[in-house]
């Protein structure tokens, strides 16, 4: 692509044109494809002053038109019209204005502003230069991180602002388009600035952020930490990851409303809760540290204390079979994980909930994310926090209950506040309270096809156009649509290649079955019984 403007222009500004948007009209064989960005100079009020700008926009849609060949036309006619040359094609397209650039102070970055002026029809269209794009999307690199390059421009890189994070980010597309790719990608960026990532990861699909693609250590390989639960199967073993600890909750670290909350014992079952009181009550008279053994043991003991009133007695003997209920869990120990041990500055802390049941998962992300925004808020921990929360539909739907539900939520309406920043990444936007998808400012939108999926980013994004929303279905893998706080302006990408080894990646089917073969030997089998049936065939021939 040219470096500075063509001289010559590739089309002019036809019928109807807006401050938004224009028509135009190009010739058959110099065209701006889908996604070009072209220029077109105009005058705007600058500062109180008349000025020629160059203004920016992006070509969203492309129609080649013949009066002369239609439809109802069979072949021979058309063929006849072709050879006449009066075939009549004509080529013309929709732009949307992007904006212009104007000088700023020394050591600043030039503002985008949006024309309010509507631009010519006549006047000349042109491809826009290289550098003219550089500047539309360049931050100052410690103010902004390399996600990847222009989609139609792959020689110029994209960059998103840091300080958009705090209004959330939302990156949402469907099953194998590479969302937790890209994922990987804003993590190592984050990394490389210094930031504090926790990653609620349900299937291990960040768990080998310490490695390269080749398993080698990179920049930031010990400033990573997976944990599992010590009932986790796990999706990897702790050999494969490396650097693995427990994380475990202490049973004696829950108050008593959240062991009722986790247990199903709601504020109307005030018999259950007057017995299962008083046995917690006497248990911590005499332990720090106790189990759901020990739980249970008192809960029988006051059920049988004839000293005690009948309905505690009643209420006491009817919580048992609440309290078993935590044996499903199986996160609960004598000791719990410091919370310091988790968040730190510049490190990334991932939560593999790989081969844990909804329940476990549920509460293991709520504990998490209450003690990691307690942390900051109390100024126990006063750097800025990014929480990843992957199948965020899972966490925070739009009706079920969830006990994640209520601490997400909450982060996404005051997070910003204490610097706590969300990354709610789905394939299903459609099941994601709609309240906590709309806090995310801004979109990072891949490959998505589901109409109930559209909508739902529709209505909680007002920065994505009709035309933006019926673009996602043609994305390649990869490739992506921003919108929002983190860019000037909305823009297309062609994702980057990941410095950290992907976990998450759909296995090779085809080499997997080759492997199979192999183990059975079934492969040397036909190829023996090919070289008989070879023989047989060349035997028979002769007679």
């Amino acid at each position: 692509m040219p470096k500075t403007q063509e001289i010559e222009p590739v089309g002019f500004i036809v019928e109807e044109a807006k401050a938004t948007e224009f028509y135009f009209a190009s010739e058959r064989k110099r065209y701006p494809p889908k996604f070009e960005y072209i220029t077109v100079e105009s005058e705007e009020l600058v500062d109180g002053v008349l000025q020629r700008v160059t203004v920016l926009a992006q070509v969203e849609r492309v129609t080649s038109q013949s009066l002369a060949l239609r439809r109802d036309l069979d072949y021979d006619a058309i063929t006849r019209i072709k050879e006449a040359r009066i075939d009549d094609v004509k080529t013309w397209g929709v732009a949307r204005i992007l904006g212009y650039l104007t000088p700023t102070k020394k050591g600043h970055p030039p503002r985008i502003l949006l024309p309010r002026r509507a631009v010519t029809p006549g006047n000349p269209i042109y491809i826009a230069p290289d550098h003219l794009l550089a500047q539309f999307y360049a931050y100052p690199p410690d103010a902004s991180l390399n996600i990847g390059n222009l989609i139609s421009r792959s020689q110029i890189p994209v960059n998103i602002r840091i300080n958009g994070f705090r209004r959330h980010v939302a990156i949402l597309a469907q099953t194998g388009a590479g969302k937790s790719y890209l994922t990987g990608v804003l993590i190592e960026e984050l990394m490389e600035r210094g930031a504090t990532v926790i990653i609620i990861d349900p299937h291990a699909d960040y768990v080998f952020l310490s490695q390269t693609e080749k398993g080698a250590k990179h920049n930031f390989s010990n400033h990573v930490t997976v944990f599992q639960n010590p009932e986790s199967t796990g999706r990897y073993s702790k050999k494969d990851i490396g650097q693995v600890e427990d994380y475990t909750v202490r049973l004696a670290d829950l108050d008593f409303d959240e062991l009722c909350s986790i247990c199903g014992i709601g504020e109307s079952f005030t018999v259950i809760r007057s017995g299962l009181e008083v046995a917690l009550n006497r248990l911590k008279e005499r332990k720090v540290v106790y189990l759901m053994d020990d739980i249970i043991n008192e809960l029988n003991i006051v059920a049988q204390d004839e000293e005690e009133k009948k309905d505690i007695r009643a209420g006491a003997r009817n919580a048992v079979k609440y309290i078993q209920r935590l044996r499903r869990l199986r996160v609960f120990s004598r000791s719990g994980v410091p919370i310091k041990n988790v968040i730190k500055p510049y490190h990334a802390s991932i939560m593999d909930l790989s081969g844990l049941g909804n329940r476990s998962t549920d509460y293991i992300v709520s504990r998490l994310l209450r003690d990691v925004f307690e942390a900051v808020v109390t100024d126990e921990f006063d750097y800025p926090v990014f929480i990843v929360v992957e199948e965020a539909h899972n966490f925070v739907p739009p009706e079920a209950f969830t006990h994640s539900a209520s601490i997400i939520r909450r982060i996404a309406q005051e997070g910003r506040k204490f610097g706590v920043f969300l990354l709610l990444i789905s394939q299903r936007p459609g099941r994601i309270h709609p309240d906590s998808l709309s806090q995310c400012n801004s979109q990072i939108v891949l490959k998505i096809t589901n109409p109930r999926d559209q909508n739902a980013i529709a209505q909680s994004s007002e920065r994505l156009s009709e035309d933006l929303i019926n673009d996602l279905p043609g994305l390649n893998v990869g490739e992506a649509v921003v919108v929002g706080d983190i860019t000037r302006t909305p823009v297309m990408i062609k994702v980057r290649p990941r410095i950290t080894k992907e976990g998450g990646a759909d296995i090779d089917v085809v080499a997997r079955l080759k492997k199979a073969r192999k183990a059975v030997g079934i492969d040397k089998k036909l190829a023996k019984e090919r070289k008989e049936e070879t023989k047989l065939k060349g035997a028979f021939s002769e007679v």
